[in-house]
């Protein structure tokens, strides 16, 4: 393993990396940066957590010219959250040398992102739409750009971003270094990247192309009828005892659930999602990381998020698409190190189960927990109303009563009412009552 002395950097630059305990290169870095330094253009594919972060703002830190009055590197990322990491990175090594950062997403003041950029700034971390914004209003100077980098490339493909990106690239000179970095490589990315870049393409794979997910994550699931899985997730966490987790939800009402049910426990749990404020959002990830036990979200912190010492991810139900899980689990593993994936589902998910392993080459074992202590565990209901309220239609007690039709299903998810949820054993009762398992939900009232 190459340390970065040894790599042809700034003798300054290496220091800043030393302060931080920066010494040793992975793969990525080891291959990339000895091209990048040279100036070529590059599309890289390296698995998450391999530390592509560094391998292309290391180049970068080593050529920019820190006195030109206005940003040379423009990095494009898919997420606010990924957008704050790159830039906290960059402010932890370039604010030794004399460099500064600013980043730009939606959610936050333009009019403040624009006095930096005006205040003179050398690299500019963004989200495809506030560029688009920033370049509209004629904030941001792309004639100066001569280091382009688009960061999770894939992701900004299946976030439909693939339209505002080339948009942007459009603008910026011909006359650039161009590095594209991926955890996939769709063909539609590699088509881009053949378009915008000026010479011709450094391929660098790390990895197989066929092992997508981190090899050294030990990945489980467990099978249990679909209204034990909050009590799955408590023998979880008390058989394993995860040192530091994310839980993924698939719905921001399901994350809210969970965060009740660990909270009411005495864990120390942190929410994550769409439906909170960007400053909640950042609080939140704060608080994860200067340390929180358990990280409960959707799929809003699916990518970019780079925190030390993720021991577990635990998928609350199984994700429908297989590159969702794989992103998840990136989340674990990071820099090499070992980690565990948990997936709780029902039996109507297994064939899931089985296209994940085919897509991703990868095996998963089943486990069994121990169920019985965590039967009667009750959740907490939610406290807030939202809305307005029509008819006795509470949302903040979820109590819906539809007037008599039961369907029965017996999910056995009790007392969703206006009192707290208990999971018991035995199915839904079908009846007249508008019984679904405990669930009781009046159909005479509607409410938004």
């Amino acid at each position: 393993m190459k340390e970065f002395k040894d790599m042809n950097l700034k003798p300054e630059l290496v220091n800043s990396l030393n302060r931080i305990n920066f010494i040793s290169a992975t793969e990525v870095q080891e291959r990339a940066i000895p091209e990048l330094l040279l100036g070529k253009d590059a599309i890289v594919r390296a698995k998450t957590g391999t530390g592509k972060t560094a391998a292309f703002l290391l180049p970068i830190f080593n050529r920019i010219n820190k006195h030109a009055g206005g940003p040379e590197a423009l990095i494009i990322v898919p997420t606010r959250e990924l957008a704050l990491q790159v830039s906290e990175f960059s402010d932890k090594v370039g604010s030794n040398l004399g460099l500064s950062t600013t980043t730009v997403y939606g959610g936050a003041s333009i009019n403040m992102q624009m006095r930096e950029i005006r205040n003179g700034v050398n690299i500019v971390v963004g989200t495809p739409g506030r560029l688009l914004d920033l370049i509209e209003r004629r904030a941001i100077n792309l004639d100066r750009i001569r280091f382009l980098v688009l960061d999770e490339a894939d992701v900004m493909l299946d976030m439909g971003f693939i339209e505002d990106i080339e948009s942007i690239i459009s603008r910026v000179s011909s006359d650039k270094q161009f590095m594209l970095f991926s955890a996939t490589m769709p063909r539609e990315i590699v088509k881009v990247a053949q378009r915008y870049a000026k010479n011709e393409l450094i391929k660098i794979t790390v990895g197989e192309e066929e092992d997508l997910a981190v090899s050294t994550i030990k990945q489980n699931f467990v099978i249990v009828p679909h209204r034990l899985k909050f009590a799955a997730l408590l023998a979880y966490i008390s058989q394993y005892s995860p040192k530091k987790a994310i839980i993924f939800a698939r719905t921001k009402f399901e994350a809210n659930t969970l965060h009740r049910l660990l909270v009411s426990q005495k864990m120390h749990a942190i929410l994550m999602h769409g439906g909170l404020t960007q400053s909640m959002r950042e609080k939140s990830l704060g608080h994860f990381k200067s340390g929180a036990q358990f990280l409960i979200a959707t799929n809003v912190a699916a990518r970019g998020l780079d925190i030390a010492d993720i021991s577990d991810i635990i998928n609350f139900g199984c994700p429908d698409d297989p590159n969702i899980y794989i992103h998840r689990i990136g989340r674990s593993a990071r820099m090499g190190k070992d980690g565990r994936a948990l997936t709780i589902v029902d039996s109507d998910s297994t064939k899931l189960l089985r296209d994940i392993q085919d897509y991703a080459n990868v095996k998963m074992d089943r486990i069994e927990l121990d169920l019985n202590p965590f039967q009667n565990i009750v959740i907490p209901h939610e406290h807030r109303t939202f809305g307005r309220s029509r008819g006795g239609f509470n949302r903040g007690g979820f109590n819906r009563n539809r007037g008599g039709e039961g369907r029965g299903e017996g999910r056995g998810e009790g007392g969703r009412g206006n009192g707290p949820r208990r999971f018991f054993r035995g199915g839904g009762q079908r009846g007249g009552g508008g019984h679904r398992g405990g669930f009781n939900r009046d159909r005479n009232s509607r409410s938004r």
